[in-house]
């Protein structure tokens, strides 16, 4: 069996390490907001170039306090990419505003800046591109349109940590930068985790109080705060894990350029504009058969998956705010995508199984 993601392999490389710095974490009895999330604050800040690093409990709480602390609510929109896992929309809403979608470039599969100007109203308050599955968006195009109509720059980071573009960290290009440390992440904890960047250290402060129940001061409360903290064994292991990212990625991306190799003459492969580094998070072609592709790799036992199916503005949930929206590059992606086991470790012959297994299925 091949899987889309092996997190034991990569736990054994690690192991003692990481087990050592568990324990460690154990011993010292500070499991909230301890050493470990201090140090790891710093040392991820240092790494990204950022400003400041402030932690949370997952991605999704990243997105939703960077979102407040931009103080947008009620009544604003934000502009995003329908091309999304929901947690980019749901973090909008949690704050009370209306997540408005443009549609995506054909290429990168990320919002296409070229749209995002004819979507912007009065109520416009900010941009949430989302660098999809470790594919920076254009942000020379997206920081100028930002800059143009005062419009706040929010990047959603949850998978493209180590990405750059035009030398830039991912993440410290917009006011802030959202990151998750869900398992299966390039960086991945054992648990959920998140993390928001900012250059502002009033951002920061005000990042740390929303975090942890409003409170600057022990049972002092100034704000309506949240529950949000990475607890300190959580904290330790992404410690060890940062100090590996750099192979982590170089080892995603030996990978995904061998399916490219591999495959570029039977399917559109994932493009790389040259600009920017691309970590593949996934590895996401595109092709017309996509049904008789996965049923021939899960008769091998290969994994597959679709990453996304429904584009957001045509979930249940937006379904009726988005009645009269047509996003036809989203929807045509949508019904044509799917990924491929991708992960630092992968044996290259795995890759090439999984690759003759594909022409397989194409030549049936």
């Amino acid at each position: 069996m091949i899987p889309m993601v092996d997190l034991k392999i990569q736990y054994h490389a690690l192991k003692a390490e990481i087990d050592q710095a568990v324990l460690g974490a154990i011993e010292s009895t500070q499991f909230i907001l301890g050493p470990n999330v201090t140090s790891f604050e710093k040392e991820t800040a240092a790494y990204l170039g950022a400003g400041h690093a402030v932690s949370c409990a997952s991605g999704t709480d990243a997105l939703q306090l960077a979102i407040l602390a931009a103080g947008i609510g009620p009544g604003d929109e934000v502009i995003t990419t329908p091309f999304t896992f929901i947690a980019t929309a749901e973090a909008i809403c949690y704050a009370g505003a209306t997540p408005v979608y443009v549609d995506i470039d054909p290429k990168t599969f990320n919002i296409d800046p070229k749209l995002i100007e004819e979507a912007i109203t009065p109520r416009t308050k900010a941009i949430i591109p989302v660098h999809l599955f470790g594919q920076p968006a254009d942000m020379t195009a997206i920081t100028a349109i930002c800059t143009a109509h005062k419009l706040m720059l929010i990047e959603d980071c949850a998978q493209s940590f180590g990405a750059a573009t035009g030398g830039t960290m991912t993440g410290t290009i917009g006011s802030f930068g959202c990151f998750s440390f869900f398992p299966s992440k390039n960086l991945g904890c054992y648990g959920d985790g998140g993390l928001i960047t900012c250059g502002s250290a009033e951002d920061a402060e005000q990042l740390k109080v929303l975090r942890n129940h409003g409170s600057r001061v022990r049972y002092h409360h100034s704000i309506i705060g949240y529950n949000s903290r990475l607890d300190d064994i959580q904290a330790a292991i992404l410690r060890v894990k940062l100090r590996k990212i750099d192979e982590f990625t170089a080892g995603r991306r030996r990978v995904a350029h061998l399916y490219s190799e591999l495959l570029g003459d039977i399917a559109t492969v994932p493009h790389e504009d040259g600009n920017g580094v691309h970590v593949y998070h996934q590895y996401t072609l595109l092709t017309d058969r996509r049904d008789v592709i996965m049923a021939k790799l899960a008769e091998k036992q290969i994994s597959s998956a679709i990453y996304y199916p429904i584009p957001l503005h045509r979930q249940d949930v937006f379904a009726k705010a988005c009645a009269t929206v047509s996003l036809p590059v989203a929807e045509e992606v949508a019904s044509r995508c799917m990924s491929l086991p991708i992960y630092p470790e992968m044996p290259e012959e795995s890759v090439r199984v999984v690759a003759q297994t594909i022409r397989e299925a194409l030549a049936d």
